[in-house]
């Protein structure tokens, strides 16, 4: 999983920082930029695997719930990464055909999105090697990722 030269080790010595932190709130948003960037470089590694980015795997899965066409802006609104052009990331993956695209039948300008077989076989496929999400966390009790969890909506819910 993580490179193991990262793992049991604190984030001053993860960074080689040679002074301490100015407070552990500092410290917390560095621990929590530099924690992201090793799961994210971790993810695209993974779903590379798959000649897919995290945003068309995303995008799979929100097709997948939605469990019908949807439009553009549905897709958009629910995307992880709220600054990426759907629009132009859809067209790529239809060309890979693991989505299709139709005429929205109430409004014939727009376009609507849903899996196509190609798509649902490759989410399935990836599901069947998802252990990677669960193996970020293999360090952690089930109650510390529920506290983990917890913790990141707090912060996202009060400051964000």
């Amino acid at each position: 999983m993580f490179k193991r030269r990262y793992l049991g080790v604190e984030i001053e010595k993860a960074i080689k920082q040679l002074k301490p932190f100015d407070s552990i709130y500092e410290k917390a948003g560095v621990n929590l930029m530099f924690t992201n960037n090793l799961v994210i470089s971790e993810l695209q590694g993974f779903f590379k695997g798959f000649d897919l980015t995290m945003k068309q795997y995303n995008i799979l899965r929100i097709l997948k719930g939605a469990g019908k066409p949807v439009s553009i802006s549905f897709i958009k609104e629910r995307l992880l990464d709220k600054n990426s052009d759907v629009s132009r990331v859809v067209d790529r993956m239809e060309t890979k055909s693991i989505v299709k695209k139709t005429s929205c039948e109430t409004d014939k300008r727009l376009v609507d999105v849903e899996l196509s077989v190609k798509g649902e076989k490759l989410l399935k496929l990836i599901s069947a090697e998802m252990n990677i999400m669960n193996s970020i966390f293999e360090g952690l009790t089930e109650n510390e990722v529920k506290t983990l969890n917890s913790l990141l909506d707090k912060i996202r819910v009060n400051k964000i």
